[in-house]
Order: C-alpha cells, then structure tokens, then sequence
C-alpha cells in the first residue's frame, strides 16, 4: 500500500513540475515578444513567433486585417526602443497548447489587448497566431 501511495505522489509531483515548467516556459515566449517590440530585439520577437504565424485584427471599416509575422517583425529595428509597456494578463494551458491574453499600452496613445494561440512545438513553446485590438486612450 505504501508503494501505491508513494508511486501516486510521485506522479503527483512530476505532473505539477512539469506544468509550472511549461507555465514558465510560456510566459517565456510571451515575455520574449514583449520586450523585444518595446526594446528594438527583433530577434527575440523571432524566438517567440512561430515562422508562420499571422496576425488578425479588424479595422476601423470593419474588415478583417491579416498581418504576416514576417512583416510585423520587420517594423522593429535593432536597438530601437519604443515606449510600449506589457503585461501578461492571463495564460491557459492543457499539454502543448495554451492561450494567453497580455495588454500592451503606448503611454498617451493607446491600450492594446493581445491574444495569443501557443503551441508546444519540438519541446518549445511558440507563438502560432496572435489576434489583437486596440482603444484610444483617453486625454
């Protein structure tokens, strides 16, 4: 009996390790994204983007708006900061997909809501789609 319970344990213990781990791993990713758009690190945005991922919002039209990753990533140069400012608002998680919800706000400017589909790809967790929205700030 004292197998059995010590066997339960120990998976027990193995499953909430691997579960902060991949936690950690996924705020990682996250954090990868967001400071290197707001520090001019366009090779950390790379680490956090899957190469295939695009990006949707809808426009002041009302229309659908698809961004390539690629593209996006473009717009930020090397050593250029900015003053964006992020933070994680909630991460969801079951074995290797997530979803995440972060705010990045332009101080003066805007508040944008981010909302992020991660998947567990070969041991590493990427950024495979992105949908976002924005507000204008008030004066």
């Amino acid at each position: 009996m004292k197998k059995i319970v010590l066997s339960l344990v120990f998976i027990g213990i193995s499953y909430f390790s691997n579960a902060q781990s991949d936690l950690e791993q996924i705020t990682e990713t996250i954090n990868h994204y967001m400071e290197g758009t707001s520090n001019g690190e366009p090779d950390r945005i790379k680490e956090a983007f899957h190469e295939n991922l695009n990006l949707y919002s809808i426009t002041e039209d009302q229309t659908l708006k698809t961004w390539n990753g690629k593209e996006y990533i473009s717009i930020f140069k090397e050593g250029q900061k900015n003053n964006r400012v992020g933070r994680i608002i909630s991460i969801d998680f079951e074995n290797n997909a997530a979803i995440a919800k972060a705010e990045i706000l332009i101080p003066g400017k805007k508040l944008y809501t981010d909302y992020f589909m991660l998947l567990k790809i070969e041991g590493e967790w990427k950024i495979v789609h992105k949908a976002y929205t924005s507000r204008a700030l008030p004066l």
